[in-house]
């Protein structure tokens, strides 16, 4: 077991006070947004096994085999298959979807082609994998998840009574679902030059009018996102998109295609171990509305808020439809819990303390601190009466 030193990532959108108060440390003053645990090369966890600290990326590149076991290998490659972090949004994140692990392929194989440099501002493609995620809340969490029905958008935007409006909520109204929808994503990022603007503006005083009478508080998160971003015209494609409110425990499944936004909230987020995003507002970050209309899935509907189903031994499971992750939460009582050891593992505790005890060997966790626990073939009992903790794995096949 090898307890983990993690990085934390200061964006500017991150709150500055929820990840010192779960790591139990004095806020700076600065926002500190998502707290990293794996080992993707942006921001690998350190662990000592006597000789310093050593990233955790490293150390599993050395021997495979040894840390993420053989099934592992096989199924996923030689690296981590997922990453970990909490995520402490203070203000909107992006509106953003990810590609497949397919079009990921193509478009990072082209980029590289084209000499384009991995850390180019204006790079889509960072790596040739997959982005699926889950969010699952911490905090009350508010976010964008899914375009809602194209009916659905278009009384939304209706009811807020803005001219320069109507030509997409025509749209919506007239054409075929996939259509409809594709065609207001491209007209509402259009929203750029003066006519534009003016649309964008008037969009965000009327959210906010609105917003004390609405007992949705869906116009309270827009107001929240204009008020941000003036002037953005990500504004006017947030309304294309279903506003989310989850409770602590509710969780989100954001796979490939979908678009989506963060805006406000902490959670535990679990993603497969890539950085591929591409963005269409609420950013200052580079922007390819082409690129972004090839990977967005166009259909409508509300989002699925998944809660977790109980396993064995008090295991808590959020499913979902793939195998590079899996995520689950223990709330542990007095009975302690054995954890199988045939899978490459993150434990991450959230409430009270922890004690990790394998083959004679034992490790401490409070709130706030995490551990990787290699595929060695141990068990692991958790044992921690009132602790929380979440734990990080993959599924094999």
């Amino acid at each position: 077991m090898d307890r983990l030193d993690n990085t934390v990532r200061d964006y500017a959108w991150g709150s500055a006070t929820a990840i010192p108060e779960l790591l139990g440390r004095t806020a700076t003053g600065e926002p500190q947004a998502e707290l990293w645990m794996g080992a993707h090369p942006g921001a690998p966890s350190l662990v000592d096994r006597g000789e310093g600290p050593v990233p955790l990326d490293r150390v599993i590149a050395a021997d495979p085999a040894a840390e993420l076991g053989a099934a592992a290998v096989e199924q996923f490659g030689p690296a981590l298959p997922f990453l970990v972090k909490v995520l402490a949004a203070a203000t909107p994140l992006s509106i953003q979807a990810h590609p497949t692990r397919a079009e990921a392929r193509a478009g990072f194989a082209d980029e590289e082609r084209r000499g384009i440099p991995v850390d180019a501002p204006h790079r889509n493609y960072k790596d040739d994998n997959h982005k699926p995620e889950l969010i699952c809340a911490l905090s009350e969490f508010e976010g964008l998840c899914g375009f809602r029905a194209p009916a659905d958008a278009a009384d939304l935007m209706a009811s807020l009574e803005v001219p320069g409006l109507q030509p997409l909520i025509d749209l919506l109204r007239s054409k075929p679902e996939a259509e409809a929808l594709s065609g207001a994503l491209a007209e509402a990022l259009a929203l750029t030059g003066e006519e534009g603007r003016a649309t964008v503006d008037a969009v965000a005083r009327a959210v906010t009018a609105a917003a004390p009478s609405d007992p949705s508080g869906a116009l309270a998160g827009y107001a929240f996102a204009a008020a941000e971003y003036p002037g953005d015209p990500g504004l006017v494609a947030a309304l294309l998109l279903n506003f989310v409110r989850l409770q602590p425990g509710e969780a989100l499944y954001l796979g490939a295609g979908l678009p989506h936004a963060y805006l406000r909230g902490t959670g535990v987020e679990i993603m497969a171990n890539s950085d591929n995003v591409l963005r269409c507002g609420f950013t200052p970050k580079h922007v390819d509305v082409p690129e972004l209309l090839k990977v967005v899935g166009f259909h409508g509907g509300s989002p699925e808020i998944l809660r977790p189903e109980a396993g064995a031994d008090g295991e808590r499971l959020y499913p979902v439809p793939i195998d590079e992750f899996r995520l689950s939460r223990y709330d542990l009582a007095e009975q302690s819990v054995a954890l199988p050891g045939d899978a490459p593992q993150i434990l991450l505790c959230t409430a009270g303390t922890v004690e990790l005890a394998s083959e004679g060997e034992t490790l401490t966790l409070r709130q706030g601190e995490s551990a990787f626990l290699p595929a060695n073939g141990a068990g692991t009992a958790l044992t921690g009466p009132g602790a929380t903790v979440f734990r990080s794995t993959v599924t094999l096949s």
